[in-house]
């Protein structure tokens, strides 16, 4: 066979060559250490937690090695486009604190290794596919649709490996006669590679976070570029990492049967083969096993979810650093205020299992983020989220600032902030009372109490209640209340013998509560008191006295 003469009948346009393409895409000037690494989705409209770790994975390690982080849309299977995902990732990724140095955007390329769009670059495919030709390690095969189920269905009556390898591999050495016949008669062609491997040897391969690994060799002649001209994923993702000259791959273990092919391909075309670290699966329990978090199954893999919810983005982002690093809480614990970018991440210390999302530890992870932020920052942020998902609560947080301000400054700052939301959805259940429009009186007070007993205490504490008393002073008339209608003041005293009391000066306090804010959990009530303001607070406590 005359490679050189299919070659150039099969890519008679073809007239760039490897040299014109490497001294165009030259090495990176970088410094010693830097990483080069990418983000390839699918445009595919679903923005998934798989890809922010896979994202902060990349942006870490590349940005820590002052390297470099590209976006490429690998584009190659149209019927699966969504129009607008592309921006939709970028917007997604950079409200999670990712952004590119290079690579595709909304406005178009960024960067001199475009076009980063694997669509608009077949020309350059195609130099390479060519080159492989001439080479004798890929050729071009007519199979139609019917012959490549009937040799599934041979394959499958024979118990054999289902693909197009060996004996079934029936256009691997056809003569140029037949090629040409097919070409002529106007038959479509996909190029396939010709692998010269043996599914009985073994390859060794180091994983960055997997270790050392042996997979089988692959023997199958894949398609490297189909009928219509546009590259597969395989032959496409090789050629970019060359000339985009990426040094480390960060992706999803699924992909790792396809390395034996992706190590013989980089071979094959004379490429250096990047790193790889291939990322185990998110998991979740589901009963007493363990499962793959699922498109269908859980909300919580889609990005949207954790913006609806209202997680800060600062929450999402520390979480899943705790699943990428075994030791970042560690960290964390001995540097409470510090940037998470000074962390020192490190893809040594991710599990090669993968990770098991806990969305109770999610929520505690927010409620410790959202503890140390400042009352301002809390209030720009609840706003900004209540103002797209919740207009309600908005107006009435957005009418009056400064008093939310003063309400998510209640119990925040010193060594043990309050940790009461976790989630901006949950602000309503936790304040909402401030605001008539949302207060209800959702507990009821324990049965053992008589009602005319709970109306002595909060008539008694209108009758001297001062607004401008300190905490202490306004404490001690509670306490006065407590010792006047019968419940103990001291509370060592009850609970060393309670039963010459009806209660004691707590049972006061959650009366006062449940009247002035209609749940027996709530914020400090002095500072509740404070903010509500003495008509509001008598206005609430008559209501519930006409109520008993």
């Amino acid at each position: 066979m005359d490679f050189k003469y299919l070659a150039d009948l099969l890519f008679p346009n073809v007239t760039m060559t490897r040299d014109e393409l490497e001294a165009k895409y030259p090495a990176r000037e970088l410094g010693e250490g830097a990483i080069v690494s990418r983000m390839a989705p699918s445009p595919t409209g679903f923005v998934h937690l798989g890809n922010l770790v896979q994202g902060i994975t990349s942006e870490r390690m590349t940005h820590q090695s002052n390297g470099t982080l590209f976006l490429r849309v690998e584009d190659t299977d149209a019927k699966r486009e969504v129009k607008g995902a592309v921006e939709v990732l970028i917007d997604s990724l950079k409200h999670y604190g990712i952004e590119f140095d290079e690579g595709e955007t909304a406005d178009g390329d960024v960067g001199a290794y475009g076009p980063y769009r694997q669509s608009k670059r077949a020309d350059i495919y195609h130099v390479f596919a060519k080159e492989l030709v001439e080479q004798g390690m890929a050729y071009p095969c007519f199979c139609s649709e019917e012959e490549l189920a009937d040799i599934r269905a041979r394959q499958e009556a024979e118990k054999a490996n289902f693909g197009y390898f060996g004996k079934w591999a029936i256009w691997r050495d056809r003569s140029i006669e037949d090629i040409e016949a097919a070409i002529a008669e106007g038959k479509k062609w996909v190029l396939r590679f010709r692998s010269s491997g043996n599914i009985e040897n073994k390859i060794k391969f180091t994983d960055l976070i997997k270790g050392k690994l042996e997979l089988t060799e692959n023997d199958m002649d894949h398609v490297l570029l189909k009928s219509d001209g546009i590259p597969t994923y395989h032959f496409a993702h090789a050629v970019d990492d060359h000339l985009m000259r990426t040094t480390h791959v960060v992706r999803g273990d699924e992909w790792l049967p396809s390395l034996p092919f992706h190590v013989q391909l980089f071979t094959a075309l004379g490429f250096k083969l990047p790193k790889y670290l291939h990322i185990g699966p998110l998991m979740k329990m589901d009963g007493t096993s363990k499962r793959k978090l699922s498109k269908r199954k859980d909300p919580e893999l889609a990005l949207t979810y954790y913006k609806e919810e209202g997680f800060p983005v600062e929450s999402v982002y520390e979480y899943v650093m705790t699943i990428l690093n075994s030791n970042f809480e560690d960290w964390r614990r001995a540097n409470q205020t510090a940037d998470i970018s000074t962390f020192p991440f490190s893809y040594k210390k991710m599990n090669p299992a993968g990770s098991l999302f806990d969305y109770a530890k999610l929520l505690d992870v927010s409620k410790n983020v959202i503890s140390r932020m400042d009352a301002e920052t809390v209030c720009d942020l609840f706003t900004a989220w209540a103002k797209e998902f919740d207009a309600p609560l908005y107006d009435v947080f957005a009418a009056d600032r400064d008093k939310a301000v003063k309400i998510f400054s209640i119990g925040r700052g010193g060594k043990k902030p309050r940790k009461d939301i976790g989630r901006w959805c949950d602000v309503k259940a936790y304040a909402g009372f401030f605001y008539d429009e949302f207060f209800a009186v959702t507990d009821s007070y324990p049965e053992q109490f008589a009602a005319d007993d709970i109306k002595a205490c909060l008539e008694g504490f209108k009758e001297t209640y001062d607004a401008a008393d300190d905490q202490n002073l306004w404490f001690d008339k509670i306490k006065a209340v407590a010792d006047k209608c019968g419940f103990a003041s001291d509370m060592k005293a009850y609970k060393a013998d309670p039963t010459p009391y009806k209660g004691s000066v707590a049972d006061v306090s959650m009366f006062l509560r449940v009247a002035i804010t209609g749940s027996m959990n709530s914020p400090d009530m002095y500072s509740v008191m404070s903010i509500l303001g003495r008509d509001k607070i008598f206005e609430r406590i008559d209501d519930m006295i006409a109520k008993l």
